[in-house]
């Protein structure tokens, strides 16, 4: 019941990250209007466009999650959700407009009339080769096609991270982990991803190279890598503290990703 507990809230968590934070432009800051308690919403699109930087620092203050994308570009494009909730619409829509969204050097949004009643999500496409430092709140944090130096944190979002590289290192406290990769072995110096209360999927092909560090406190453990599944006990019962570090197909830069009470499955692709 407990594994089966902690792999539903899993499935929400991503299931919530992957909704938040894997939109194109059309479906990313739609204009529904939508209650929160007894207030209502608004909520406007906003695009900028900055130079390339050597280290982009984004500060998702209370509530937003952050995406960030690589592509073959020589700029960096900010999409910036911002919603806000009044008791009608003509304040909703004024903390909307009350919110300024800084790109001069940490970006980071700003409600100049001291309303907390809004939220901020991020949408930003950046050259392959950028190094990143985010920060969240209530918000989850997505990463792909990035190589470079990451730090990455939030308390209440998941993390999903896809074709990536170089030094990466984050962590959420309240979501699920999501690691897909891919080519024979790690491009960088390595990866390292916990989170406290959420399930781990890790997903690499068959000949990938590495050395693993994987495990959990309180819920399962599988894995397709015989090298990475727990040991058991005498009497064949898994180990309560079922951590596990492993070379495969020869080892290679170290990936650790590990939870305290959530399941974790490592996949072949």
């Amino acid at each position: 019941m407990k594994n089966f507990r902690y792999a539903f809230l899993f499935t929400i968590l991503l299931v919530f990250a992957g909704a938040a934070l894997a939109q194109d432009k059309s479906g990313f800051c739609k204009s529904e209007n939508w209650s929160n308690g007894d207030n209502v919403s608004a909520n406007d699109l906003r695009e900028v466009t900055i130079p390339q930087t050597s280290l982009l620092t984004v500060d998702g203050r209370q509530n937003g999650g952050i995406s960030v994308k690589g592509e073959n570009r020589s700029d960096i494009l900010i999409r910036a959700c911002v919603r806000a909730w009044g008791k009608d619409q003509q304040k909703a829509d004024a903390a909307v407009k009350n919110t300024r969204i800084n790109t001069s050097g940490i970006i980071k949004a700003e409600n100049t009339s001291g309303d907390d009643k809004y939220s901020v999500s991020y949408q930003i496409l950046v050259p392959r080769s950028t190094n990143l430092k985010l920060t969240a709140m209530n918000g989850g944090v997505s990463i792909e096609s990035v190589q470079g130096d990451m730090n990455f944190s939030t308390v209440n979002g998941g993390v999903k991270l896809s074709e990536v590289g170089g030094n990466v290192k984050g962590m959420t406290t309240n979501g699920g982990v999501k690691v897909n990769l891919s080519g024979s072995r790690w491009n960088g110096s390595g990866l390292d991803v916990q989170t406290t209360n959420g399930g781990v999927k890790l997903s690499l092909p068959s000949n990938f190279a590495a050395d693993i560090e994987t495990g959990t406190v309180n819920g399962g453990l599988k894995s397709d890598f015989a090298e990475l599944n727990p040991v058991k006990d005498k009497k064949e019962r898994w180990r309560q503290n079922k951590k596990v570090s492993a070379s495969i197909n020869g080892g290679g830069p170290k990936i650790r990703v590990v939870t305290t009470n959530g399941g974790v499955k490592i996949d072949s692709n």
